[in-house]
This record gives C-alpha cells, structure tokens and sequence, in this order.
C-alpha cells in the first residue's frame, strides 16, 4: 500500500488527530484538542510517533482507550 494511503486511511479512522509521516520516515500523529492534566498523568500523550503506520495505529488505539478510560472516570 502506498504511502498517502496509509495516511489517509489512518487520518479517516482518528479524526481527531493530525497524521504525518517525516522526512526521516517515523510516522506522527498529533490531538487537535488539549489533554487535561488528569488525563496527561495518567499517559495520554499529546503527540506519539512510530516506525511505521501499524505501529502508528496500534499507539492510537492505545491512547484512544486510555483516554476513554479516564474520561469514564471523571
């Protein structure tokens, strides 16, 4: 699969992320939103990157549960 494929594949399945992949080839992913503090200590991260667009995925999943875990805290 090509490059702007994965991208876009990866951009449709997390909308509220911005996905890029540098020059040095990592691929990046970054919220739209800001983290609260709450969920920064709990390991949502701002900004994640990867050696390639499934490990990409894999982190967004991560974070996305994570995130949803704390949410259901609060």
């Amino acid at each position: 699969m090509s490059f702007d494929r994965h991208l876009a594949e990866i951009a449709r399945e997390f909308p509220d992320w911005t996905i890029w992949r540098s020059d040095a080839g990592r691929w990046w992913a970054t919220r739209h939103h800001p983290l609260t503090e709450r969920q920064r200590d709990a390991g949502c991260a701002m900004t994640i990157d990867a050696d390639d667009p499934e490990g990409l995925r894999r982190t967004l999943v991560a974070q996305q549960e994570l995130k949803a875990s704390i949410d259901r805290e609060t």
